[in-house]
C-alpha cells in the first residue's frame, strides 16, 4: 500500500506538534506495534529528546503569548520535522520516492502551523487564559489520536487530517480580525519598549 496517506497525516500532526509525532511514531516502532516505524525514529536517544521537548512544548503552549512565542520559533522546525519525518516514512516503506514524501509532508506541515499559529493569535486577543489551555489539550489529543489511527487505518486518518486542515483554514480566514489585532498590539508592545529603551532612565533628583 502507498505510504502518502500515512505522510500526508504525519505531516499535518507534524506542523501542530512535531515532537508528539516523533515521540508515538518512535513508541509504536519501539514496540512492534508497526512495522511501518524507521529505525532513526525508535533509537531512545531520538525518544528521550523529543520526550524532553514535548514536555516543554506541553507547557509553553498552555500560556498567553508565550504560545505564539513558541510557535514563531517553531515555523521552521516543524515543517523540517515535517518533512524529514515523511521522507524516513517513505524509504522505510520503498512505495514513495523520498524528495517527493518530503515535499508533501513538509508542506502540509507548514500549513498545519499556520492554521495553529493564526488560531493562537486570535485567541490571545481574549484576556483570560482557559481558551488557550482549552485549544492546547484539543490539539494534543487530535494529534494523538489521528496519527495512533493512521497506524491502523491511515487512509481515513488521511482523510480526517484533510478535513481538519481545510476547517483549519476556514476558521483562520473567519478570525482575520482579531489575528489582525493581536499583531498590532504586538507591533504597538515593541514600540513602547523602543522609545523606553531609547529615552533612558530619569536622571535622579
Amino acid at each position: 500500500m502507498s505510504v502518502i496517506p500515512l505522510v500526508f497525516t504525519s505531516g499535518w500532526a507534524s506542523g501542530i506538534n512535531a515532537y508528539a509525532v516523533v515521540l508515538l511514531l518512535g513508541v509504536f516502532g519501539a514496540t512492534g506495534v508497526s512495522d511501518e516505524v524507521p529505525a532513526a525514529l525508535q533509537r531512545t536517544d531520538v525518544l528521550i529528546v523529543a520526550g524532553v521537548l514535548f514536555l516543554c512544548e506541553v507547557v509553553a503552549d498552555k500560556i498567553p503569548y508565550v504560545d505564539s512565542v513558541w510557535d514563531t520559533v517553531h515555523t521552521v522546525i516543524r515543517p523540517v520535522a515535517g518533512a524529514v519525518i515523511a521522507a524516513l516514512l517513505a524509504g522505510e516503506s520503498g512505495s514513495l520516492p523520498e524528495v517527493a514524501a518530503g515535499a508533501i509532508g513538509g508542506s502540509t506541515a507548514l500549513m498545519s502551523h499556520l492554521v495553529k499559529a493564526g488560531t493562537r493569535m486570535a485567541v490571545n486577543t481574549s484576556p483570560e487564559p482557559f481558551s488557550n489551555i482549552g485549544i492546547s489539550i484539543a490539539e494534543d489529543l487530535g494529534v494523538a489520536g489521528v496519527v495512533t489511527f493512521a497506524i491502523f487505518n491511515p487512509v481515513a486518518a488521511a482523510v480526517i487530517a484533510a478535513v481538519l486542515l481545510v476547517l483549519g483554514i476556514v476558521i483562520v480566514i473567519f478570525l482575520a480580525s482579531r489575528i489582525r489585532r493581536f499583531l498590532r498590539r504586538r507591533a504597538q508592545r515593541r514600540e513602547e519598549k523602543r522609545l523606553a529603551g531609547a529615552e533612558g532612565p530619569w536622571p535622579p533628583g
